[in-house]
This record gives C-alpha cells, structure tokens and sequence, in this order.
C-alpha cells in the first residue's frame, strides 16, 4: 500500500498535520481504509500542504 509517511510521526498542534508527512490525524487513522483513489487525492494534495508551498490558485 502506497503511504507518505516518513516516519517522522509528530503532529503539528497549529495545523493538526503530521510534520513528517503532512497528513491529518483522521486522514492517518483512516489511512489502509481509503481506496487508492482516496489515498492518491490525498498524496497529490500534500505538497500544498508544506510551509512557503504556493496557494492552489499560484500552482
């Protein structure tokens, strides 16, 4: 199963995101019960995520 976790397993109590590899808390614990559908939006969406990323109107 694909994951982005890169076992830095620390969330970020201003955005609820794991530092590692920028996913919620619900989105981890739901994580092996998405569809690879799911998992793939959400894999797409994680780079956004990162501080200085450009809003998703720069991209």
């Amino acid at each position: 199963m694909e994951t982005p976790c890169v076992n830095i397993c620390e969330i970020d109590r201003a955005t609820g995101q794991c530092r590692g590899c920028k996913r919620t808390v619900p989105e981890i614990a739901r994580w092996s019960k998405m569809t690879s559908e799911e998992r793939r939006r959400i894999m797409l969406d994680l780079p956004s995520r990162a501080p200085g990323a450009p809003a998703p109107s720069e991209r």
